[in-house]
């Protein structure tokens, strides 16, 4: 079932009334171009050199353009074969349906047909696009600055005009609020979400994402936009990869699996086994160091992987380096090594709360093996949990506490995800669907409880003949023994 008349779409956040199916298709199913295919048939190009996507009942050939694909060859492999529709929607702009995507067209779908959820989820977003919701407020973003700004200067003047060792302690929490409340706009940025045109949110978001945090944009969208499309796949989600210190779920120990996304294979080995056995314990030490990790693999992506396109790549590594040149700087003017390290870990550690709201939402939800068999809304449903708040609290959590409502309109500006979240939550009731939240303490501490059940299936882990700790069930699952 395919739209009929004209559909709202979203060309750079400004709602626009367009045809539901552009002119160079119609053009082609006219003169006898186009093929009729069923699912059957579709379903064989899921392969990265044999990618066929499905869009509103539409087949199209995309294997020429994987490799060129802005946002990694990963998630547009991940959708290969499959309904791409919502995926299609979400992270693109209009421009992609009038414009680059029918140039790919081949035919029909016979047996396309649309459940009563993914009708009902369609009308959300296009009673979102109707009302003017994807449009970025500008003043919003205005506020953040001067926000950014008040944190930031006063946090320079305790370090430059300040010689008490409290002022600098003090100078350095305010470091850490600024990169944690510096990154929410980044995140906005990676996703198009400000400015809703990619090259101008990917120009500014890495100049300045990267020369104030220190966080490469390049390499934070192709790990994001493939976690996005990927959640909590044990072996396609980077987000979940986290071996061998964290383990979320005792099915990463049924055997070794490979990671698309890092292109390696991951095994409990001795290592793995002891830093899982405690990772309740050493689950918030180690957010309180994940930036560093974030920098190191922003570094990895630009100077050492050859299989992503990186665009603005110059820019990217003069910001870099120039975010250690002032953090450098500033370190400079503390009078003892002694400080220049407090400082460096404070601001750092305390930054790591960042890292707990990032990874919150996804660690207690469900995960999978491979791809998901759900349709998009219910793989999202089930494998996210909203982070619950009063209003007054939204600039802490940045937007991340309407984790669901993010994943399923990415480029929906983060004011408007309230507004969102209860359209969702009648849906969801609506269909009997999984809608899961609770308060930040809650997920804490269902967090901990997991992490310490999946701690102690480690420990009863007992290694096998291929050199890595294997799971009983997994063996007798596989008549091992």
């Amino acid at each position: 079932e395919k739209p009929d008349g004209p559909v709202w779409r979203e060309p750079g956040g400004e709602p626009v009334v367009s045809p539901a199916e552009a002119a160079v298709i119609k053009k082609k199913r006219d003169a006898g171009e186009a093929r009729k295919f069923t699912w059957d048939e579709v379903k064989k190009h899921n392969k990265r050199d044999d990618v066929w996507l499905v869009v509103e009942g539409k087949a199209f050939d995309v294997t020429s353009f994987v490799e060129r694909h802005p946002g990694g060859w990963r998630p547009i492999v991940a959708m290969a074969g499959r309904d791409s529709t919502e995926v299609m929607n979400e992270f693109h702009p209009a421009a992609v349906f009038d414009k680059y995507l029918p140039a790919y067209y081949v035919g029909d779908v016979v047996d396309y047909e649309v459940s009563e959820i993914i009708k009902d989820y369609r009308n959300i977003r296009q009673d979102l696009l109707a009302r003017g919701l994807f449009r970025t407020d500008k003043a919003y973003y205005y506020a953040k600055v001067a926000w950014l700004a008040s944190i930031l200067l006063p946090t320079l003047y305790g370090v430059i005009a300040c010689s008490s060792t409290t002022a600098h302690m003090i100078s350095a929490c305010g470091m850490a609020l600024f990169w944690q409340q510096l990154a929410f706009v980044g995140h906005d940025l990676g996703h198009s979400a400000i400015s809703h045109s990619r090259d101008i949110d990917y120009f500014w978001g890495g100049l300045i994402g990267n020369f104030l945090g220190g966080i490469g944009l390049s390499w934070w969208k192709n790990s994001h936009e493939t976690h996005h499309v990927t959640c909590n796949s044990i072996e396609m989600d980077p987000d979940i990869q986290h071996l061998p210190f964290l383990a979320i779920t005792s099915k990463i120990f049924n055997a070794p699996f490979f990671s698309t996304y890092h292109l390696k294979e991951f095994k409990t080995d001795a290592f793995a086994r002891f830093f899982v056995s405690f990772q309740h314990y050493l689950f918030y030490p180690i957010m309180s160091v994940a930036r560093f990790n974030l920098y190191v693999q922003s570094w990895i992506m630009l100077l050492v992987r050859r299989d992503e396109p990186v665009p603005y790549k110059l820019i990217e590594i003069c910001s870099l380096l120039g975010f250690w040149l002032w953090l450098g700087t500033l370190m400079s003017f503390l009078p003892t090594w002694g400080e220049r390290l407090a400082y460096f870990y404070i601001s750092h550690g305390l930054a790591g709360i960042l890292h707990i709201q990032i990874t919150l939402s996804h660690f207690i939800s469900e995960t999978f093996n491979g791809r998901s068999d759900e349709t998009w809304i219910k793989h999202q449903m089930m494998t996210t949990t909203d982070i619950t708040c009063a209003h007054w609290l939204d600039w802490f959590h940045g937007g991340l506490q309407f984790q669901l409502e993010h994943h399923l309109f990415p480029r929906l500006p983060r004011h408007n995800l309230r507004i969102a979240r209860d359209q969702i939550i009648k849906l969801a009731a609506k269909h009997e669907l999984p809608y899961y939240e609770m308060s930040f303490f809650a997920a804490n501490k269902k967090l901990c409880g997991i992490l310490h059940e999946t701690a102690m299936d480690a420990r009863k882990l007992k290694k096998g003949d291929a050199g890595f700790y294997e799971s009983p069930i997994w063996e007798g699952m596989n008549a091992r023994g």
